[in-house]
């Protein structure tokens, strides 16, 4: 059987998020690097055209564009310390093809050979933003949601000593004003829950 291990690197590497996509009770994740790459905030959903929109709190207002964490390519960046921090898990295929579904805005790539903590694993993947999703930089009137801020620095600090640490050095900070979401309207697919 082919063992598969998925390279988390925001919100996944949470074992709750993943385990409510996945409907099981994910073991504690293990801490791995991704060598070569770099994790920005380069990842951009339409706020108004998507499957959830969300309004700002107070106020109300309908931002454009969400930004969220995106893995790239960056030569030069094999250094461990300087690469983007993660966790890895082992999912089946099924399970895959369901996160899939989630994280509809990125492509599913191999980075095998980019994680050395991947020993055991036949197959590395991990997420990148899809071509029309990515944003080298950020649309006007884009923001952050901060919720999404506090989910991942929590899902951080539970993974290990130093490793909210490690995040905060290997990513820069949001380029645009952090809010606090509240949804104003769900037309999530199936098999896809999330909150943002």
């Amino acid at each position: 059987m082919t063992r598969i291990g998925l390279f988390a690197y925001g919100s996944l590497v949470d074992p709750a998020s993943a385990g409510r996509t996945l409907g099981r009770e994910m073991p504690a994740p293990r801490p791995a690097r991704l060598r070569g790459w770099r994790r920005r905030w380069s990842l951009v959903r339409d706020n108004l055209r998507s499957e959830k929109t969300f309004a700002i709190e107070p106020g109300g207002e309908l931002p454009p564009w969400i930004l969220g964490l995106n893995i790239e390519p960056q030569e030069g960046n094999e250094d461990a310390a300087e690469a983007p921090n993660g966790a890895l898990l082992e999912l089946s295929e099924a399970e895959l093809e369901r996160l899939d579904l989630r994280e509809m805005r990125y492509d599913r790539i191999e980075v095998g050979d980019a994680v050395a903590e991947a020993d055991g694993f036949d197959v590395v993947v991990a997420y990148t933003a899809k071509p029309n999703h990515h944003a080298p930089e950020p649309p006007p009137g884009a923001v952050v949601f901060a919720t999404y801020i506090r989910a991942v620095e929590a899902a951080f600090a539970a993974l290990g000593d130093g490793e909210w640490d490690a995040f905060l050095r290997t990513t820069p900070t949001p380029p645009v004003e952090l809010v606090e979401p509240v949804l104003v309207r769900d037309a999530i697919p199936p098999g896809n829950p999330r909150a943002w």
